[in-house]
Order: C-alpha cells, then sequence, then structure tokens
C-alpha cells in the first residue's frame, strides 16, 4: 500500500491489486468534496476495474434500504431456478394485482399504477406474461408490479438460497414491495455496497450464473431507462454502455452496475445514498453522476489492452 493509501480514511478498503491505476489521493480528494456537498445523511461506494484489478470500498458494508436495487436479487433468482430446471423463461404466468404480506394472517394489499415505473403493465391484469417479460420490466421499468409477481413465484426462501448460494449475505430480500405490514415487522430488504458489488462480480465472473444466463441479464441490464444516475456521469464521447439498476425512495437513493467501455475491460461501480427527511431529491442524482465523473476519469488513464500493444510495439 502506498503512503497516499495509508492515509486514507479508515472507512476506504482496497480490494485486489495493493497498487491503483494511478496515485488515489487526488481521486479521493475529489470523493470527498463530492460528499461535503451532497448533503446526504450517508454515502457508500464500491469500484472495481478488471482492467486494473483494482478497486476500493468506501462505507461498503454499512446497510441501505434496498428501494429497487433488490429487484437484482430476483432476477438472479429467477435465473438461477432457470438453470435448475424449476421453470422456463418462456413460462406464463397469470398477472394480477392481490398479494398476501409475508406476515401470515394479514389481509391481501395491492399496488397502485400511478406509484408504478410501468403502468402498462396493469392493462395486462387478469391475463398473461412470460416470465422473461416480466423480468425484464421489473429492471428496465422497475416495474412494482412484475416484482411482486415474481417475488410470490419464486418464493422468498428461494431468493434468500440463491443469494446464500452465490455468497451474497449481504443482499436480504424478506418481502416484496410495499408489503407494509411485513416492514412494520422490521421485515426490509436491505443492501450493502460490497453485497452490490460482489453481485456484479459473481454474473460477470461466472460464479452465480452460466454464460447464457450471464449474456441474457446483461442484455436485460443494458436496456435500464433510468440513466440519471451512473450513465449521466460519463462523457458522451465515451461510448460506455451501462448495465445497470437504480434504486429510489423518499430518503434513498442508488444505482449500481457495470460499465463497459471500447478497448477496455469493464468496471463495476456501486453508489448507494441516503438523504434525511427525503430532501434534496432533485439534485441527489447528480451526486451519484458526479462520482461516476470521478471514477470516469480516474481510470480513464489507466492503459487499455490496445494502447499498452501500441506502446508495446513502439519500444520494440
Amino acid at each position: 500500500m502506498s503512503d497516499a493509501q495509508s492515509l486514507l480514511p479508515p472507512e476506504t478498503i482496497f480490494i485486489g491489486n495493493a497498487s491503483a491505476p494511478r496515485d488515489p489521493a487526488s481521486f479521493f480528494a475529489k470523493l470527498d468534496e463530492i460528499e461535503r456537498h451532497s448533503c446526504a445523511s450517508a454515502l457508500a461506494v464500491a469500484l472495481y476495474d478488471y482492467e486494473s484489478q483494482w478497486g476500493f470500498s468506501r462505507r461498503g458494508d454499512r446497510t441501505f434500504h434496498a428501494a429497487s436495487t433488490i429487484k437484482l436479487a430476483i432476477l438472479l433468482a429467477l435465473f438461477r431456478a432457470a438453470e435448475a430446471g424449476r421453470l422456463r423463461l418462456t413460462d406464463q404466468l397469470h398477472v394480477r394485482n392481490r398479494f398476501v404480506s409475508q406476515i401470515a394472517g394479514e389481509p391481501p394489499f395491492f399496488l397502485a399504477s400511478d406509484r408504478d415505473g410501468d403502468p402498462g403493465l396493469y392493462k395486462l391484469i387478469g391475463r398473461t406474461a412470460s416470465l422473461r417479460l416480466l423480468a425484464t420490466t421489473m429492471i428496465v421499468r422497475s416495474s412494482n408490479l412484475a416484482t411482486n409477481l415474481l417475488v410470490d413465484f419464486l418464493g422468498v426462501p428461494w431468493i434468500a438460497e440463491t443469494l446464500n448460494a452465490a455468497e451474497l449475505g449481504s443482499l436480504r430480500c424478506l418481502r416484496g414491495v410495499e408489503d407494509e405490514v411485513a416492514f412494520s415487522h422490521g421485515l426490509n430488504n436491505e443492501v450493502q455496497a460490497d453485497g452490490l458489488l460482489n453481485w456484479f462480480r459473481a454474473v460477470h465472473e461466472g460464479r452465480a450464473v452460466g454464460a447464457e444466463s450471464r449474456e441474457m441479464m446483461l442484455d436485460i441490464l443494458f436496456q435500464q431507462n433510468f440513466n440519471g444516475m451512473i450513465p449521466a456521469g460519463l462523457p458522451r464521447n465515451a461510448k460506455a454502455r451501462v448495465a445497470h439498476k437504480t434504486g429510489e425512495i423518499s430518503t434513498i437513493c442508488h444505482d449500481a452496475g457495470m460499465v463497459f467501455l471500447p478497448d477496455r475491460s469493464p468496471y463495476v461501480l456501486v453508489v448507494l445514498t441516503e438523504y434525511p427527511n427525503g430532501n434534496h431529491i432533485a439534485a441527489r442524482k447528480r451526486v451519484i453522476a458526479n462520482v461516476s465523473g470521478a471514477v470516469f476519469q480516474f481510470l480513464a488513464k489507466t492503459p487499455s489492452p490496445a494502447s499498452r500493444r501500441t506502446l508495446s510495439s513502439a519500444r520494440s
């Protein structure tokens, strides 16, 4: 570890190579500046760069309300169930808007279409939709209706088993969306930056799913409609593709994903934020975009495989 690294706050832990692709001191100073101006009550960042095989975790073990990032856990559980032969992604599921709480004996609850990321799915109530369509809608449009249908179909125990098998214990999916009774009993969906970072690494590296499932999952994540956070911090000329999932509620704003750039290996970035009393709603996406921009600028100096080959040829 360099002297600059040893002077960093103890909540920063380094991952992979001991040496950063560049001197990280100015980069972490930029992160500190973004955080000071964010008005966030908590901000966690986790990064892993496949190009340099280096990363870090800052408050990565701090637990946050998951908001819609928990849908990544459900997506993984669905594809693991398909690989295990429990279902086919082409199977049809009855679309309904009536759900049973995780607390036994409570009356059913219903979702409001005007609070859903995809009100259009409600037009299919009484009909059927494929599991693949529901998974796509859950991620791309962050549909709560699709999410609860999949949670009910898969079952919370299977989702938990999937997370445990992939060693993603810091992700906890205990209920469907808007199960207020379960929430009042302490059953909350929770994530940590480290857990979401490991989710993307486990998927990308083939530890959680096979190659075919990985490609299908990334294809869904590439279609994300809500791009005001990690993608917004990247230069337009970077030609980046971002496979990611956001999460927002009154006090929470998150984004987690993989950034793919031409002529270099991808990197995984997770930014989790919490705000007091739901304040600063207009500005909090920009905070995450600023972190994303700072990470991009820091990693941009890491030589790509193509540039390393060119340099090597020039030297010879």
